[in-house]
């Protein structure tokens, strides 16, 4: 039974076209990035010099005022990362601006309250 199933799988292997990539020619064009790198988590949709209303529509997510004078302000997100389907995944993204222009972002994965 043991033989007859690993027989099916190579046999289904077999039958699945190979999909690696190939490397380009000497001198010639660089290849375009893999789907991999264009799934990345890290991608934000983010430019320095966004203004609040701008940062706001580009998440697609309101933002928190957290703290700083007018103008020099903290803002506060959470972005739906989606999840393992059992819980959601939320993650919190702080926004810094600078004379109401967006000047840095830090992705806050917190503490996960599940496992205390």
């Amino acid at each position: 039974m043991k033989t007859l199933a690993a027989t099916l799988l190579v046999l289904a292997a077999a039958a699945e076209p190979a999909c690696a990539q190939h490397l380009p020619p000497f001198g010639g064009p660089a290849p375009a990035p893999s789907y991999f790198v264009t799934t990345l988590s890290n991608i934000a949709p983010l430019v320095f010099g966004m203004d609040v209303e701008e940062t706001s529509r580009a998440l697609g997510t309101p933002l928190t005022y957290v703290s700083g004078r007018p103008g020099n302000e903290i803002y506060l997100t959470f972005r739906d990362l989606g999840g393992s389907g059992l819980f959601p995944h939320n993650d919190r993204l702080f926004l810094q601006f600078r004379k109401g222009r967006l000047a840095g972002w830090k992705a806050d994965w917190g503490q996960n309250w599940m496992w205390r």
